[in-house]
């Protein structure tokens, strides 16, 4: 059994694909998984430290990178399509799964071109192009929203949430205080950084009994730090979170960006939040993910605009003050959660792969 495993760019395309390749390996001990993904990407760096191969592919973003960056992107794309084809033909798999990001695009492309069974994880509720491009192309199309299905041949949708890494939370390390857990996404969110110090700044005594676990990115660690040195809260300031896990096990409030990837693990583990969507993400995809969860009781949100110093300290201020309000988040998440979305998936695969049932 051979699977190839492609895309990522960000943890949030990436970790998913890790959860499936690994339910694959729990169930098939000799199973042979192989990762491929741009050189420019988080899974670069991640996937050489786990159990699983990668190959490369010269491929990147094109918008935002001026002249050279577009050459140099657009080069990239014949080069990797090429390169994907050399790896297929090698590998010789019997599945492609793609995680979205730019690396998915050549391998799922060049597998269907030679009739291999392909499938997407389409992580948010509005897709972007690449996905509903491929979606004309693959076999199934797994989706974390019911309403994702309106933008897909609705015969190939397969409902079954965005896989999380853990199945379970570790045990909490309990200490007395809130615990207020922050973070941006795979490298932080400068906006999301500034916010919070401006907003515990403004509640002043009222946040001395916090901890607070920040993860900033590495471009703005020593810049929160310093700004953590005037607050009376306890902060744990870090530039990435290895083991999220155990962030999440101890948080009684969670303020981060509204990635899927980062939503499916609130719902899974019930955890309450202040979701800040990123603005500019393709197609609205994270205010829409923010507002299926504000929607549901599960969360608040405040968009970059209404992101004031005042505005979310009242925000926590009010979830602070009110734990009932916050188990109520909390149980509504978890209402909203599908932790076995990496078992569903792979069920869906072998059942789509010849010999693979």
């Amino acid at each position: 059994m051979r699977l190839i495993v492609a895309g990522g760019g960000t943890g949030g395309h990436l970790f998913p694909g890790l959860a499936v390749a690994r339910e694959f390996r729990r169930r098939n001990g000799d199973m042979r998984i192989l990762f491929v993904g741009s050189r420019w990407g988080i899974e670069s760096r991640v996937i050489p430290e786990t159990e699983f191969p990668i190959e490369l592919l010269p491929i990147r973003g094109l918008k935002g990178r001026g002249p050279r960056g577009l050459l140099e992107g657009l080069y990239g794309i014949p080069v990797s399509l090429w390169r994907s084809r050399t790896i297929i033909r090698g590998f010789d798999p019997q599945c492609i799964i793609g995680l979205g990001g730019y690396a998915s695009g050549p391998l799922l492309l060049a597998g269907a071109s030679r009739r291999i069974r392909c499938a997407i994880l389409e992580q948010n509720l509005r897709p972007g192009f690449t996905n509903r491009i491929l979606g004309r192309l693959v076999d199934r199309i797994f989706t974390s929203f019911r309403e994702s299905v309106e933008y897909f041949p609705r015969a190939k949708v397969v409902l079954t949430g965005t896989p999380v890494r853990w199945r379970t939370l570790p045990d909490a390390d309990r200490k007395e205080g809130f615990h207020l857990l922050v973070f941006g996404g795979s490298a932080g969110a400068r906006r999301i950084n500034e916010m919070v110090l401006a907003a515990l700044a403004h509640l002043g005594e009222a946040a001395a009994g916090f901890r607070v676990t920040h993860q900033t990115g590495r471009a703005d660690e020593a810049s929160v730090r310093e700004g953590y040195a005037s607050l009376p809260c306890e902060a744990e300031v870090l530039p990435f979170i290895d083991r999220m896990d155990r962030a999440y096990a101890s948080a009684d409030l969670v303020i981060c960006r509204a990635g899927a990837s980062t939503l499916s693990e609130l719902t899974v583990f019930g955890k309450p939040s202040v979701l800040v969507p990123y603005p500019y993400a393709a197609h609205d995809h994270q205010r829409l993910n923010a507002l299926a969860l504000k929607e549901a009781g599960a969360a608040e949100m405040l968009t970059e605009p209404e992101l004031t110093p005042v505005g979310l300290a009242e925000t926590i201020r009010a979830l602070h003050g009110d734990a009932a309000r916050r188990a109520a988040m909390g149980r509504a998440a978890a209402a909203l959660g599908r932790g076995d979305a990496a078992e569903r998936i792979v069920d869906e695969c072998h059942a789509l792969v010849p010999g693979w049932s």
